[in-house]
């Protein structure tokens, strides 16, 4: 009889729970989320076709207006407009987040320095937060000291009464 509870349990922990350990289940999506319709055959066809393309593409140095139209619509302004004056337009710079979509775009070679400035400004902002830290927190230890100085001079000035 307890062979055959080890044996059960044996075979619902691979199951159930070993089956979930090494391929953990995702979140149930929220009650106001639409399922999706499964594509079809030809649909994923398609899908796999233009992520190949764009993948592909990203391989290039210089990608095109396909995969980067803004940036050639500017460019042809430019060339459209040569008298305006590039002080009187104000181009806002792009987001840290903008400027990684488009480096990712470009491949593994665009995108390894733009995440070297992010990391490299991550780790001064650390290091200057953690800076003015101990700044702030030596001051604090140095006013302590000081009350403390301060408070034992007082009692060893103060006269003795035990007469």
């Amino acid at each position: 009889m307890k062979v055959k509870v080890v044996c059960r349990k044996i075979y619902d922990y691979i199951r159930y729970d070993l089956k979930e350990i090494a391929f953990p289940s995702s979140l149930p999506d929220p009650p106001h989320i639409k399922k999706r319709r499964k594509l079809t055959l030809h649909e994923r066809f398609l899908v796999l076709k233009e992520a190949s393309r764009l993948y592909a593409a990203s391989w290039i140095r210089d990608i095109g207006p396909d995969l980067r139209p803004n940036d050639y619509k500017n460019a042809e302004e430019d060339e459209a407009k040569p008298n305006r004056a590039k002080s009187a337009t104000k181009e806002k710079e792009p987001s840290t987040l903008e400027d990684l979509a488009v480096a990712a775009r470009g491949g593994m070679e665009t995108l390894r320095p733009a995440l070297q400035r992010v990391y490299v400004t991550r780790a001064s902002a650390y290091r200057d937060a953690l800076k003015s830290f101990i700044e702030g927190y030596q001051e604090g230890i140095q006013q302590t000291m000081e009350m403390k100085d301060s408070i034992s001079q007082q009692e060893s000035n103060k006269p003795n009464k035990s007469s």
